[in-house]
């Protein structure tokens, strides 16, 4: 086995990076990745949806999927299901099921997004609507 790098015991909100989709108006906080811890086996970070914002379906490689619902209202779609989602609510996908999130509430939608393990790809399903 080489030479791991320690973990560091903490990391400041200002060095965190930080994600503005070009689609709409949600945010990212990158929490836990590879490159600030130095594994793979989990991966998490805290997304905002602003009133109206939807992300476009997609499905993850190697990973199941877990959202803690921090704040507001949302609506949550895996495969055939939808699901409405508030605030203390646990949403989850597995490897290779297709989802996404919506706002069409007027307040913010917010959630803490786990990976276990971060996956090894994630797939569009429609290339147009990234």
């Amino acid at each position: 086995m080489g030479y791991v790098a320690p973990m560091p015991h903490l990391v400041r909100r200002a060095d965190l990076p930080t994600l503005e989709s070009t689609r709409d108006g949600r945010h990212r906080v990158d929490l836990v990745t590879e490159e600030l811890f130095g594994f793979n086996d989990l991966q998490a970070d805290h997304i905002t949806y602003r009133p109206g914002d939807t992300a476009a379906a997609h499905y993850h490689v190697g990973a199941r999927h877990i959202w803690f619902v921090s704040e507001g209202r949302g609506t949550f779609h895996v495969d055939d299901e939808t699901f409405e989602v508030e605030a203390g609510d646990v949403a989850t996908a597995g490897d290779g099921e297709v989802h996404w999130f919506e706002n069409p509430h007027e307040e913010p939608f917010a959630f803490y997004e786990l990976w276990v393990p971060a996956p090894k790809e994630t797939i569009w399903v429609r290339e147009d609507d990234i």
